[in-house]
């Protein structure tokens, strides 16, 4: 997601007008993310990104902007929701959306399980009257109300309620509760209790009435969670139906405000889902992409081939490098297509400048192997920079009022020399494969331009200076070296320091000349010494020779993951209390420790060796959401809540993934706690019993690689398969320049072919090897249609999206008869 910027949004009712807001986004009503607040505005910029693997279902993506307000609770401005299903609509589009008001009756996420049976009784008279049964069976996924849920339903036929009980602290609350309605009477009764319809046929003109309600002990009454609205008619085909539904938002008939009222909100959002089959399928594609390195001219193989007929490289070099990466295959791939490049280019002063799939594919391959040397490089003094907000402002028009133009240049001049200094003498950190890359780039280099003794250092500065540590310093947020986009200051401050350091590490001739400002220009005399043109030299010497050092020997902790989590008390004072406390959690590859807050002394360690499991906990132990369990040695067992359902993910994932080569890893665990003498989900009263479920299956024990190569190359497939045309046209591309073999025709020339033959027989096996997939995917669906009930739990009555699965399906096996 990119969350853009608001504007128009309403004035603030007090004197000032302005206000300071912040963005969320929710998951329905679960917050997963929240922008930094901009304050004293009413077009908010934030400019901020958010990537999440989505670890749950969900049916609306919604965005909330808040108004804060230091003293009672924060206000909600308006929303956006988008509809699961419509998320393709907009699929990677800058898109403004109206705000929308946000009202209690309309916030509805959940589902309910019910059952209604209508029966024909005789009395004793003979007179035939009928009843309604209707039992709630459970409900699922209400949203948490300020921190918890203490649900219960009430149930209504044109007439007074019934009520089941409420179960407290659970979004998931199995009622098991059934209600009789005497829904015609016999002519003997007079009773105000029951429902006086003679005719029978009056009956289909009834409804039945689900309300859900968090029972609160405030004093403005209970809120209201959804609503279901059954007619009785469906019943008339069959006397008993049960069937799980989604719940509603309430119709209450109030008119909203006109759109336009509360202002707008420009959103990208990209959202990917994809159904990966097991390893088996994918062999044939996959084989033919690994080789891709090997093929001669790799213009000619199934990698360079992507790269071809997609409409950016970048949508080619993401899931390209990460399936590379994953089967250790990513130097000889990347040595071998900026190798063609390198001979493709003319000018040694344009090598690699281009947006072309070997740049993408090492900017790719920068961004995920080098994501932990930019933390230990650069995180500590762009966190300083953030925090202290030293005047930096070099640019004499731009200057505020009482700033001194020396000191600032002074300022920005010991930020730069610092950053240069900790990048210059941190090439025993760069990781291995970089390395690799560079020591490829630059022997390719140094062949091609024989004369040119400068074109080493260029072919690796371009990459390592202007597309790694250049952008990290001008955007940290994108980099997670900073959580939010920085205020304007430190913004402007960080682009003083990346033009500067981009210029220094580029060893062009003329400096100065290099910038558009005078200002500028006057600032890097400053840096015209021949120390820093040695230092740049000796940095890149030292990242691009291969084969020089084992990556395991740097030993330093390197920050993985860090943040405020809740955790229970472990209970290792005899007589201590087992409360839950909010703590700062912080895991590094050496240990997993946690403090009162960021920067206290840890109250405990744990050393990664002693992280047996890392699994979720049932909700049922604590009554508490989100929560996953760290298991020690002696069965100790620490027990934490992350703030959202992304967090917990990320978070047991990460831990999984640290402690995965463990000599002891447990293969067994307790999905519950073991509360009031015995475990909750096996009953056993020891609490050093074995666990009665398998341990979920591990993750890759590389932390900065945990890579699935089959959704990996079931995305390449998705791709392929999408750009199908493009295939077939460049077959054909193939076939007029091996048999014509004169001036290329203009709707072929967009095409990089060295070798016609070569690479017409890759494009066949791509072309069949793509056919094959798309019928497995068109089987499957067709074997997930004939099985799936609609009613069912995983496809409740309501779902939108799965009506209109339904629809397509029908539609295609129509038209197949």
């Amino acid at each position: 997601l990119s969350l853009g910027e608001a504007k128009n949004l309403p004035t603030y009712p007090g004197p000032n007008k302005m206000r300071d807001c912040y963005c969320t986004v929710n998951l329905d009503q679960e917050e997963v993310f929240r922008t930094k607040i901009v304050e004293k505005s009413l077009c908010p910029f934030y400019g901020e990104d958010f990537y999440c693997e989505i670890p749950r279902t969900f049916r609306h993506l919604s965005f909330y902007i808040f108004d804060r307000d230091v003293f009672r609770r924060d206000s909600i401005i308006g929303k956006v929701a988008i509809q699961k299903e419509d998320l393709q609509k907009y699929h990677n589009r800058d898109t403004w959306f109206q705000l929308q008001h946000v009202d209690a009756d309309s916030e509805v996420q959940g589902k309910v399980h019910l059952e209604l049976r209508l029966s024909e009784v005789i009395t004793d008279t003979g007179v035939v009257c009928h009843k309604l049964a209707t039992r709630v069976l459970e409900c699922q996924g209400l949203p948490i109300v300020n921190g918890q849920c203490d649900p219960y339903a009430t149930v209504t036929l044109a007439g007074p309620s019934r009520q089941t009980k409420v179960k407290k602290k659970t979004n998931n609350p199995h009622f098991d509760e059934v209600f009789y309605f005497e829904v015609t009477r016999p002519s003997s009764y007079n009773k105000k209790s029951h429902f006086d319809i003679e005719d029978v046929d009056e009956v289909d003109k009834m409804e039945i009435r689900v309300d859900l309600w968090n029972a609160s002990n405030l004093k403005f009454g209970d809120e209201f969670l959804g609503e279901l609205r059954l007619p009785l008619k469906f019943l008339r085909q069959s006397s008993s139906y049960e069937a799980w539904y989604f719940l509603q938002p309430r119709d209450n008939g109030n008119k909203s405000l006109k759109p336009d009222d509360l202002g707008s909100l420009r959103l990208n959002v990209v959202y990917t889902e994809d159904h990966v089959f097991s390893s088996d399928y994918y062999s044939p594609l996959r084989d033919l992409l690994l080789k891709s390195a090997d093929v001669e001219p790799v213009s000619a193989s199934a990698a360079h081939i992507l790269g071809e007929v997609c409409r950016e490289k970048q949508e080619a070099a993401i899931p390209l490098v990460r399936l590379f990466l994953h089967y250790g295959r990513i130097v000889p791939f990347i040595s071998a297509i900026a190798n063609a490049e390198v001979k493709r280019t003319q000018d040694p002063n344009t090598i690699f400048r281009g947006n072309s799939l070997t740049s993408k594919c090492i900017d790719e391959t920068m961004k995920l192997a080098g994501m932990h040397y930019l933390q230990v490089t650069l995180k500590p003094i762009i966190d300083e920079i953030c925090q202290v907000h030293k005047p930096c402002e070099i640019d004499p028009v731009k200057l505020r009022d009482g700033e001194n133009l020396e000191n600032n240049r002074e300022n920005l001049r010991q930020y730069v020399d610092r950053i240069f200094t900790v990048i210059t003498k941190s090439g025993v950190s760069c990781p291995t494969v970089m390395c690799d890359i560079f020591f490829s780039l630059r022997e390719s280099a140094a062949k091609r331009f024989q004369g040119d003794l400068d074109v080493r250092y260029t072919a690796v500065s371009s990459f390592i200076f202007l597309r790694f540590f250049a952008p990290a310093i001008l955007s940290p947020n994108l980099f997670q070296l900073t959580p939010h986009h920085p205020d304007p200051q430190t913004s402007r401050t960080l682009t003083l320091i990346s033009k500067t350091i981009q210029t220094l590490g580029s060893l062009s001739k003329s400096k100065s000349a290099s910038f558009k400002e005078s200002y500028m220009a006057t600032f890097y005399d400053y840096f015209n010494e021949q120390k820093y043109a040695d230092a740049v030299k000796n940095f890149l010497d030292l990242i691009s020779s291969s084969g020089r050092r084992d990556h395991k020997s740097i030993e330093q902790p390197i920050l993985l993951k860090e943040g405020f989590m809740i955790k229970r008390a472990q209970g290792r004072k005899r007589f201590g209390m087992k409360n839950f406390k909010k703590r700062w959690f912080r895991l590094t590859n050496h240990e997993f420790t946690y403090q009162k807050s960021k920067g206290d002394h840890p109250l405990c360690s744990i050393p990664i060796e002693n992280i047996l499991a890392v699994e979720r906990l049932e909700e049922e132990s604590f009554k508490m959401k989100n929560m996953f369990q760290v298991i020690q040695p002696e069965r100790r067992v620490l027990y934490i809540q992350a703030n959202n359902c992304v967090e917990a993910k990320d978070w047991i994932d990460i831990l999984t993934k640290v402690s995965q080569c463990n000599k002891k890893r447990l293969t067994v665990y307790h999905p519950s706690a073991y509360l009031n003498g015995h475990w909750l989900c096996c009953k056993a009263a020891a609490d050093n019993t074995p666990g009665c479920t398998p341990c979920t299956g591990g993750l890759p024990a590389n932390i900065q690689l945990d890579i699935d190569g089959d959704r990996e190359t079931e995305r390449i497939y998705s791709l392929f398969n999408l750009y199908m045309s493009k295939l077939e046209k460049m077959q054909e591309a193939c076939g007029s320049k091996s048999v014509y073999d004169g001036p290329e025709e203009e709707e072929y020339s967009t095409f990089i072919i060295d070798d016609p033959k070569e690479t017409y027989k890759t494009l066949k096996l791509i072309i069949e090897g793509v056919g094959t997939l798309e019928q497995e995917h068109a089987q499957y669906k067709r074997d997930k249609f004939k099985k799936t009930k609609y009613g069912s739990q995983e496809h409740p009555i309501g779902d939108k999206s799965f009506q209109t699965y339904i629809r397509q399906q029908s539609e295609i096996s129509a038209h197949s008869i």
